[in-house]
């Protein structure tokens, strides 16, 4: 007898197409039976050692959050509710172009400092691996969710150049490529870069190019966070699209928004140029998150001489009266490439997070309302904390627009990611409830996507994009990744004000088959994987 049915489970089976009724029979971490309107056409109905009553339920493969900043809360956090609650079923982490993988003793100690506002300072890991394949076999010892890689290529820049703002010599680059193809033959999925963070916005076109052409030869595809998403953020788009058609590597548009406001009311100029791309045979997939604010670190605001040489030669310059006020001009009147080509506006800036317990006073608090509270340019506060911190604080970052998030998850090659950072005592909701506040807000509240294309957005999709044969869809034989919600309750519990709250309405998530969520706790089942390249 097989292990597990969904009795009257209104299946939303990840293809876009319309819902229907039936039993769904899991055996073997595989759906391996479903049969529809059982009880209606009077037929045998299936039996199993257990039954789950799914009347009134929505019965969906399992989301797959795009942009994932879990790279080492998967490790430290075995119960990483913040994603098993939402019904994450796999989440593709080594974003950005910062990752832990391939390193060397020296290039980890550096991106540890570099990206302690993403993940925390990792003390409390093992850092047992240098490679990709060595952190992939990490995670299969057991995570709570599955995850895959990008190989991050400011990581792999800074091991094989340094930090430092130069162009990449031929063996330079000759390294750089045998790592890329190193860390695809040991299961990576694809090639981040992170473009406006140091050392990977050094990175020409051309050393872009000749990278994404190994990830192309491996199957896998490349995720940028592209070079400006404010002042120059259609220029930077299309120099992604062209970039990658060059190379012939498929495309994924990290966290597509349109931000600030030179932005306002622009996506529909996007959404044509990608339409036109598209028609003219390029692939092209994107994720976005469903609220309006970013976050990001503070220190990624500085313009990128600031962080040359890497986080010892950053903090030396803050600490320079000279350097300190130079970068403050770039920040607050030209505008930095760290803060897209914009001026910063401090009242955008709230800091969310901070490594110094002292300085918890600054969590919650815009840059400028702290600056009036003492008396101080909102300069001075911000100068402080990233010394004093050591570049630690992350911030919100309150630049969005509500017209632009709705106009691009309808496209077509749309997807859903979290982008949500983990750290922090005020993390960004998403971090918690993207794909619930997709589900409740945009769906049922809205009506902006349908429950079926909205499925489809966070399953099936992310599935093709990632090369993967058998998940992102309800189907016999398809891997037993599943999430079963209630359509009319299903809610983001996540706010501004109280972000790591989960949400509600998501009863039972499985896993390979398992439960990690069971009548809505999280049980102690490890059941996530490392999800490695499909070979081509």
């Amino acid at each position: 007898m097989e292990e597990l049915v969904f009795r009257d489970a209104e299946v939303v089976d990840g293809t876009g197409e319309p819902s229907y009724r039936a039993d769904v029979v899991v055996d073997g971490g595989r759906v391996v039976s479903i049969v529809k309107e059982a009880a209606a056409a009077g037929c045998q109905r299936p039996a199993a050692r257990r039954e789950v009553d799914a009347e009134g339920l929505a019965l969906a493969p399992g989301f797959i959050d795009m942009h994932a900043h879990s790279d080492l809360a998967l490790l430290r956090d075995p119960d990483h509710s913040a994603k098993a609650a939402q019904g994450v079923t796999l989440e593709v982490v080594g974003q950005d172009g910062l990752s832990y993988a391939p390193v060397d003793d020296r290039t980890l100690g550096e991106v540890r400092r570099a990206i302690a506002g993403w993940n925390g300072p990792g003390d409390d890991v093992d850092f047992d691996w240098r490679s990709v394949g060595e952190y992939l076999d990490r995670l299969d010892r057991g995570i709570a969710v599955n995850a895959a890689y990008l190989i991050p290529q400011g990581t792999v820049r800074a091991l094989a150049v340094g930090w430092e703002d130069r162009e990449a010599t031929p063996a330079e680059l000759e390294r750089m490529r045998r790592l890329v193809a190193e860390g695809m033959e040991q299961g990576a999925v694809g090639m981040s870069s992170g473009l406006t963070y140091t050392p990977g916005m050094y990175a020409a076109d051309a050393e872009l190019t000749e990278l994404c052409r190994v990830v192309a030869g491996y199957g896998g595809y490349y995720c940028p966070h592209h070079r400006s998403y404010g002042a120059g953020a259609l220029e930077a788009y299309r120099e992604m699209v062209a970039l990658t058609r060059e190379a012939g590597c498929p495309l994924h548009l990290a966290h597509a928004t349109m931000n600030f406001g030179v932005n306002k009311g622009r996506a529909p100029e996007l959404l044509a140029l990608l339409d036109d791309a598209l028609a003219a045979g390029a692939d092209i997939t994107l994720d976005t998150y469903p609220y309006t604010p970013g976050s990001t670190t503070l220190v990624a605001l500085l313009p990128s001489w600031a962080s040359e040489g890497g986080p010892e030669e950053t903090l030396r310059r803050l600490a320079d009266e000279e350097s300190a006020e130079r970068i403050r001009h770039h920040l607050e009147v030209t505008g930095s490439d760290g803060c897209h080509g914009v001026p910063v506006e401090w009242e955008t800036i709230e800091i969310s997070g901070v490594g110094d317990p002292s300085l918890s006073e600054y969590v919650g608090r815009t840059v400028l309302e702290s600056a009036r509270l003492r008396g101080e340019s909102p300069w001075t506060v911000a100068r402080r904390l990233l010394l004093t911190d050591r570049l630690a604080p992350s911030i919100l970052q309150h630049v969005g627009h509500e017209e632009n998030v709705r106009a691009i998850m309808r496209h077509r090659v749309h997807t859903g990611g979290s982008d949500g950072i983990l750290q922090g005592a005020k993390p960004h909701p998403r971090a918690y409830g993207t794909f619930p506040h997709y589900l409740g807000h945009y769906v049922r509240e809205l009506g902006v996507l349908s429950l079926e294309e909205c499925v489809a957005h966070l399953t099936s999709r992310p599935a093709a994009r990632l090369r993967l044969p058998d998940r992102g869809r309800v189907r016999e034989g398809y891997r037993a990744d599943l999430v079963l919600f209630d359509p009319a309750t299903v809610a983001a519990g996540s706010t501004f004000a109280a972000p790591r709250t989960l949400p509600t309405g998501i009863p039972y998530v499985l896993v390979d088959g398992r439960f990690v969520i069971e009548d809505g706790r999280r049980t102690d089942v490890l059941a996530g994987r490392a999800v490695r390249r499909t070979p081509v």
